[in-house]
């Protein structure tokens, strides 16, 4: 814990971090809000689904577009011009009564447009700390953002049940606006500027580390996906039940990226965390109560945030300073198309076979995702005794003042 403490002692760390997270925080909370909301308005949860998968294809297109944006015109320009525009859109669904293509269009706007914080904060990482730090840096990352999913789904729910389901969207609003404000002013968002890409839009995939990334960022965030969707399948959505053992997964994934962002990341590091990840997923379709399946899903979320870490050490360390926001974009996307296909997938074999379809669907999920970095090793960098950092551009890059 050491290597944290003083991590988070180094000038700018646990501002940008804190800030970052809280501007984050609706991505634990507007699926649900929406869902909430929609099903009240129209008494449908297929129409729900429909305005989610609207937002949700909005931010997987726009994730690349968007960081690239921030190439052209800065960070700060591209942040407040998102999250402005995100803003009214969560508004505009929270109070104006619309019909049900309205609500899915108003959806694909603030998909478009929600801000692209994630690969904006992880472009700048790299800026804020020595090598030897980056790696620990991006494993507290990985371990902090469980507290989005622990915390922001207890919150919402909570609201919007025993309160209003306009009240559970404001909060979101509320946290992506002053979570925005806060990390659009911090010092070191000021200081960065990414220099613009000379490279056409979608290049950086060809770099074999980003597509592994972005391909296993895949196949985890759908396995998860597929979890989430089981434990409710299995304990029903009224209780508290399905919340305490996703809350104790997360907490398992927070803890292991606490315990093993410290060690060096070798040629093995993404397959021996996804093969644990796929052992706990199996683990899960012979669990018969909350305990037992508490027990498999504390395996699998031991090693989920380590993993996600890996990816982003992985894809820093192989991009020129110039492509990692987009990089991050296109891995941002790719974990977006996993959420949606694992949860379909798991939703149809949970009509078809009941829970244990959605168990199933998650260790396949994480099965592949063990292969795929099996067979493709090469592609994966050894970063041992290694600097993570991006690969210098050849043109100096400019440092504004704050």
């Amino acid at each position: 814990m050491k290597s944290y403490i003083d991590l988070l002692k180094t000038p700018g760390v646990a501002r940008i971090l804190s800030a970052q997270l809280l501007a984050r925080f609706p991505g634990g909370m507007l699926s649900l809000a929406y869902l909430l909301h929609i099903e009240h308005i129209f008494n449908s949860y297929g129409a729900a689904g429909l305005v989610l998968a609207a937002t949700s294809v909005g931010q997987a297109v726009s994730g690349p577009v968007t960081s690239r944006w921030m190439g052209l015109w800065a960070i700060r320009p591209v942040l407040i011009l998102t999250t402005s525009i995100c803003a009214l859109s969560m508004a505009t669904i929270a109070f104006v009564p619309l019909p049900l293509v309205g609500y899915m269009i108003v959806g694909l706007i603030g998909g478009l447009s929600y801000p692209p914080i994630q690969p904006a904060v992880r472009t700048i990482y790299p800026k804020m700390v020595n090598s030897q730090q980056l790696t620990p840096l991006f494993s507290l990352d990985a371990s902090a953002q469980e507290i989005i999913w622990i915390a922001g789904p207890v919150l919402v729910t909570f609201v919007s049940i025993q309160i209003s389901t306009v009240l559970g969207i404001v909060m979101a609003m509320a946290f992506l606006i002053f979570g925005g404000a806060w990390f659009i002013s911090s010092p070191e968002v000021g200081r960065v500027r990414i220099p613009r890409s000379k490279r056409r839009l979608g290049v950086v995939l060809a770099r074999p580390p980003v597509l592994l990334a972005t391909v296993v960022g895949f196949l985890l965030v759908g396995s998860c996906a597929a979890v989430e969707a089981g434990v409710v399948a299995t304990f029903g959505e009224g209780g508290p039940v399905a919340g305490t053992v996703l809350a104790l997964w997360a907490i398992s994934s927070l803890a292991g990226g606490l315990l093993l962002g410290h060690i060096p990341v070798g040629p093995w590091a993404l397959a021996r965390r996804m093969i644990v990840v796929a052992v706990g997923c199996a683990l899960a379709i012979f669990a018969w109560d909350f305990w037992s399946l508490s027990a498999a899903l504390l395996v699998a979320g031991l090693c989920i945030a380590p993993a996600l870490a890996v990816m982003f050490a992985i894809v820093s360390a192989s991009v020129k300073f110039s492509d990692t926001a987009e990089a991050y974009g296109w891995v941002g996307t790719g974990q977006l198309i996993g959420a949606a296909i694992g949860s379909a997938v798991a939703g149809f074999l949970i009509d078809s076979a009941g829970a244990g379809g959605a168990f199933w669907t998650a260790a396949g999920f994480a099965a592949v995702g063990a292969i795929v970095p099996l067979v493709f090793r090469r592609a994966h960098p050894d970063l041992r005794g290694r600097d993570a950092s991006p690969i210098p551009d050849t043109e100096p890059v400019p440092i504004q003042p704050s």
